[in-house]
């Protein structure tokens, strides 16, 4: 197949080159391609003529977007549109990356699809409103909910833990924050999988079960150096997060696709990888 990849230069877009390898992928980093500019989107979809689209661009400083909303909503929502728009125009397919940050955290329990999506933050607003521009266009497309992403590449969490955790403990983490850490090997491949199928629409894709930001630091370290629990409000974020975010999909599962390993297997993995001790 034909692949174009937009955000090829992120965490998840980084992966998702390395995956699709027996494919002919084009990736298109930020650099490269600004999926807020019209033009420049069907431009580059015009001269790649790809049969999928897979959109891993994203504004995904969560505290950024809430001194930046407007430029937050030209990058996730109008961008997503754009690119589903030329999606129509070339007669491809599309695969667009939201996040659990479309809901409140509410809820008490993990969120399915069919849960109704009411972000607390600029960042989660921003989002949603782009899953709507590509449920609601005439494409042919797939919007996958995911959560707490790491890997290889770009920052993430489990970087930034294992980088203060060299310096010494202890570290403070939050507690009352809940979701479902992801790597994104495993996204990867699932998405590798779903272009396969006949499978379209709104589906969650995470690692499965949940666990706390701190039970998240506590198994990264995995008792190297003291983690002491702290709540957000004296984490001081600027955006506001959902308490419990954890995602399950009963979509995914029904349309015969293979749900993603536990996400303390996936850590594991990881980490050997990285040479890093394992939990």
């Amino acid at each position: 197949m034909r692949i174009l990849v937009t955000g090829a230069g992120g965490q998840l877009g980084s992966e998702l080159i390395d995956v699709l390898a027996q494919d002919e992928v084009h990736g298109l980093d930020h650099g490269a391609l600004d999926i807020s500019d019209r033009e420049a989107v069907f431009a580059a979809v015009d001269r790649v003529r790809p049969s999928w689209i897979i959109n891993a661009a994203a504004f995904n400083e969560v505290d950024a977007a809430e001194g930046a909303p407007e430029q937050a909503f030209q990058v996730n929502a109008s961008g997503a549109g754009y690119l589903a728009e030329a999606a129509v125009r070339a007669g491809a397919e599309m695969v667009h990356i939201s996040t659990d940050y479309v809901f409140d955290g509410r809820k008490g329990a993990p969120y399915t699809e069919l849960d109704h999506a009411n972000p607390l933050s600029a960042y989660g607003r921003s989002k949603y409103e782009g899953e709507l521009q590509v449920l609601n266009s005439q494409a042919s497309a797939c919007v996958l909910r995911t959560a707490w992403l790491y890997g290889r590449y770009g920052k993430n969490f489990v970087k930034a833990i294992l980088a203060a955790a060299e310096g010494g403990g202890p570290l403070k983490v939050v507690a009352d924050q809940v979701g479902s850490p992801t790597w994104t090997r495993h996204l990867a491949r699932a998405i590798s999988d779903l272009i396969r199928t006949p499978a379209r629409g709104l589906f969650h894709v995470a690692n499965s079960g949940a666990c706390s930001r701190f039970e998240f630091a506590q198994a990264i370290v995995d008792g190297r150096v003291d983690v002491l629990p702290i709540t957000s409000s004296e984490a001081r974020r600027p955006a506001p997060r959902p308490a419990n975010s954890a995602l399950v999909s009963d979509r995914w599962t029904a349309a015969g696709l293979r749900p993603l390993p536990d996400w303390r297997m996936a850590l594991a993995e990881f980490l050997r990888e990285q040479g890093s001790p394992t939990p």
